[in-house]
């Protein structure tokens, strides 16, 4: 997923999430038999004797990987030691989304939106009312709460690419 986003191709690095997240899996719960909202250890491939059945559910770090991979890459919302670097890798066919990310004692109310219909490619970024010409969202470490408009669309200059 990850190597998918820093490609560029928002809409393969969801493919895989979804071909691994278990609430995507439900149909196949009886066979699976695990949570549906727990990833396992690992799945019996094709040759084994239960094929698809889930073994050493909550015995995983891929939980943790996929929150890395998802919440950093897909949706982009990377710290850096100077702040959230913004820079996300969706499905074409996401209109948007919003995220609260609180950060060194301030939350940041982020609004992710995508006119043009792509998958990659910061083109506005608005922190407090204020354009930026930077992808880099400052750490403001002030406590109160900030608004941060982003647009995708063509590239400006991002302190990624």
């Amino acid at each position: 997923m990850i190597g998918e986003t820093l490609s560029g191709n928002g809409n393969r690095a969801w493919e895989y999430f979804t071909k691994i997240c278990p609430s995507y899996l439900e149909d196949i719960s009886e066979l699976h038999k695990t949570e549906p909202y727990v990833y396992a250890q690992m799945v019996a491939g094709k040759d084994a004797f239960k094929p698809g059945e889930a073994k050493n559910s909550w015995l995983t770090g891929t939980a943790s990987w996929n929150f890395y991979a998802i919440s950093q890459f897909i949706l982009g919302i990377q710290p850096d030691y100077d702040g959230l670097v913004i820079d996300p890798c969706i499905p074409c066919d996401w209109k948007g989304y919003k995220i609260i990310r609180k950060f060194r004692g301030t939350t940041y109310c982020i609004d992710i939106q995508n006119p043009e219909k792509i998958s990659k490619g910061v083109k506005l970024v608005i922190v407090d009312g204020k354009s930026q010409n930077t992808n880099l969202i400052p750490a403001f470490n002030d406590g109160i709460e900030h608004t941060v408009t982003v647009i995708l669309g063509i590239n400006v200059s991002n302190k990624t690419n």
